[in-house]
């Protein structure tokens, strides 16, 4: 019989000392006592734990505001978000944004701008990625330890290789590598919407649900999956592209190449075609449009039922498909009106044999906004920086 490997002092001390700090860094201040109970350690453990965090400067030690309680309040850990900073990356179809993200997930400073004409090129979106997150780390003065990267696109999850992002255009470019050949830190690509998902059920409305689906519709439509907890990530890191499956045999044509494809009939070319708007309206204009709807349910659903049709038989798909307790919408999804919504949640529940036999699944709307994939690529990298702190 073979005896199971004992784990050395320093290496438990360490998984302690992560432990901890990942969850100061996702679920915010807490007391010694409170960090004591949740995590399963005594108070001396977790006593040494933070002191010696706090001699690193990690974290520190404030009296919580005054409240009505008696006698003297215990002290709160608190992370220090310039500790651990990491870069992050949106890169949609029509913008980039970045951001210096620290512990605590705090944005500490950001950049945006445009894709354009040659803007649009890989080449120049790389090296507009580059120098920009450079002067932003200037001119805060912090250095990252590791990138997370947001893209609309088919990724290879080991080295960030994009295979394929169709609405980009793009083919066969190698992001993750050429952005750590500049940078000299750990690089993280991921699907966007895959980021979207981790950004929700860390910091966001599936926080607790241990099997979700997020599914984002700007110019295309790509879902992240949340299973037992995790981030499903299937063979290499391609998996999600929902958008890609054929609703509509002899539908419309894909930017993929294929016909009838989700994104054709939910994406936002179709929201406009919905709303009567021409196909390349600014997005400024959709949402007004689509606000417009909010207080008049039987017009919204006039107008977008067709679009809501298509909804609901991709959603039903998925939910068969995946079995998740939240399905958790974002992007232009979130502007449909509520009496919509709620008319295809109710009818994905009676035509989804899973969510009839679970009694129900929860749909939803994100609440992070604009920021929820980069929020999602920030947590990417701090996979890789907790540990080393």
């Amino acid at each position: 019989m073979t005896s199971s490997p004992v784990a050395r002092p320093d290496e438990v001390r360490r998984h302690n000392r992560t432990t901890l700090l990942r969850l100061l860094h996702v679920s915010g201040p807490r007391t010694r006592a409170v960090l004591a109970t949740e995590l399963g350690l005594n108070r001396s453990t977790i006593k040494t734990l933070v002191d010696g965090l706090a001699e690193a400067g990690v974290v520190e030690e404030k009296v919580p505001r005054p409240g009505r309680g008696a006698g003297r309040p215990s002290l709160l850990v608190l992370p220090q978000p310039q500790a651990a900073v990491v870069l992050a990356v949106d890169l949609s179809v029509e913008h980039v944004a970045i951001a210096l993200v620290g512990l605590g997930g705090q944005i500490l400073g950001r950049n945006s701008w445009n894709l354009r004409g040659r803007m649009r090129e890989p080449e120049e979106v790389i090296t507009h990625i580059i120098e920009s997150a450079a002067i932003l780390a200037g001119d805060l003065h912090l250095t990252p330890a590791a990138a997370g990267v947001s893209v609309p696109a088919v990724v290879r999850r080991s080295d960030g290789y994009v295979h394929e992002a169709p609405n980009l255009r793009w083919t066969d470019i190698a992001l993750g590598e050429r952005l750590r050949n500049v940078m000299r830190i750990p690089v993280l690509v991921g699907n966007d919407a895959e980021m979207g998902a981790v950004a929700e059920h860390i910091r966001g409305i599936a926080r607790g649900a241990s099997d979700a689906v997020y599914i984002s519709a700007d110019v295309g439509v790509g879902g992240g999956v949340i299973a037992d907890g995790s981030s499903l990530r299937g063979a290499a890191g391609y998996v999600g592209e929902i958008g890609h499956m054929v609703i509509r045999p002899g539908g419309r044509p894909c930017y993929c190449g294929n016909v009838g494809c989700w994104e054709t009939e939910v994406g936002e070319a179709a929201m406009c075609r919905a709303l009567g708007l021409a196909e390349g309206t600014p997005r400024g204009a959709i949402l007004v449009e689509l606000r417009s709807l909010g207080n008049d349910a039987e017009a919204a659903w006039e107008r977008l039922s067709e679009f809501a049709e298509w909804m609901t038989l991709g959603l039903v798909n998925v939910v068969n498909l995946l079995g998740p307790q939240l399905v958790v919408l974002g992007d232009l999804l979130t502007v449909l009106p509520e009496s919509v919504l709620t008319r295809i949640a109710d009818e994905v529940r009676k035509r989804s044999l899973v969510s009839r036999a679970v009694g129900g699944i929860r749909m939803v709307s994100s609440a992070l906004g604009a920021d929820v994939k980069l929020l999602g690529a920030a947590e990417v990298a701090f996979e890789q920086v907790l540990d080393t702190v």
